[in-house]
């Protein structure tokens, strides 16, 4: 069957579709993209404002269009940690359901964790022992372990790439103060929330998801000439004082890093390194597969059940 998988993110609006079958590996038939960052459409109430909402409402239309063009059976539907937040989110999931005609559901960070391990799961395999999966999102960071598809701890920070360069990084390049402020809140951060359970993870396996992980692990691989399926701690130190000083035209330039990733790579690297250190991770190997793939491998449980 064709899965469509609608992922109403804090950075973007993305649909992708794909052939997928029980016991087979879904294949990407074709999406759609567009960038809109919501945490930029918040106002000082915590809702997002009616320009936002109405560009949203754009995206989704546009999204579902493309997916009924391309004969999609079912779109998997659900919005994350910007909507999730918004005082208003609420309304702007009822109203996008009835306009368009979908049912966008909002996932809360620990279902974005178990779908994600998942995903991981099923392409590493149980020869992979016991996970560690990290997964820095625009609006949040989630950690998962476990020796199952299921994982046995789950945890979500609001510690997204996008929600922090809002709240700390201004000026470009970008203040030394504001990148030190940052460093110091993710740090104390991490410290105060992660529990025990996670922090003793006794894992055979550390798995990192998603866009910024993807783009620091080819950073790396640039500047370092080391595998981009991988991503050092130590890199990561050394990457961060380069970064920083940067201004945002500077860093769209280097691989892999498009102008809207620009602005929140400084941000990602700072959630990842300190993410690591916290958890005594030296080296995560970068997975191709995350939410959007375990959604789909869920579903196809589900139906053949």
């Amino acid at each position: 069957m064709r899965l469509g998988v609608l992922d109403v993110g804090s950075n973007t609006i993305h649909l992708q579709v794909m052939d997928a079958h029980l016991g087979a590996r879904p294949t990407p038939a074709t999406n759609f993209k567009v960038e809109l960052r919501l945490t930029e459409y918040l106002d000082k109430s915590g809702s997002i404002s009616a320009q936002g909402v109405d560009l949203l409402h754009q995206a989704v239309g546009d999204a579902v269009s493309h997916a009924n063009e391309n004969r999609t059976d079912e779109i998997l539907a659900f919005a994350t940690s910007a909507v999730r937040d918004a005082k208003n989110g609420a309304q702007i999931i009822r109203d996008i359901n009835e306009r368009h005609q979908i049912d966008l559901q909002i996932l809360t960070g620990d279902e974005e964790a178990k779908m994600t391990f998942l995903a991981v799961r099923r392409w590493l395999g149980w020869s992979a022992g016991k996970l560690l999966v990290l997964d820095i999102g625009g609006g949040s960071l989630e950690i998962a372990s476990g020796v199952d598809e299921t994982p046995e701890a789950t945890m979500s920070l609001p510690l997204g790439a996008a929600r922090l360069t809002r709240d700390f990084l201004s000026g470009d390049p970008y203040s030394s103060k504001g990148v030190k402020f940052l460093e110091e809140f993710v740090s104390s951060k991490l410290e105060d929330e992660i529990p025990s359970i996670l922090r003793v993870h006794d894992a055979d396996h550390f798995v990192a998801t998603s866009k910024t992980f993807r783009t620091l692990a080819r950073l790396s691989g640039h500047m370092f000439n080391e595998n981009p399926k991988y991503l050092e701690s130590a890199n990561l130190k050394v990457m961060i004082s380069k970064l920083v000083d940067m201004t945002n035209k500077s860093r769209a330039e280097l691989p892999g890093v498009s102008n809207s990733r620009a602005q929140q790579i400084v941000a990602g690297a700072v959630v990842a390194r300190a993410v690591m250190e916290t958890l005594d991770i030296d080296r995560v190997e970068i997975c191709p597969w995350a939410l959007r793939e375990g959604l789909v491998l869920r579903r196809l449980d589900w139906l053949n059940s």
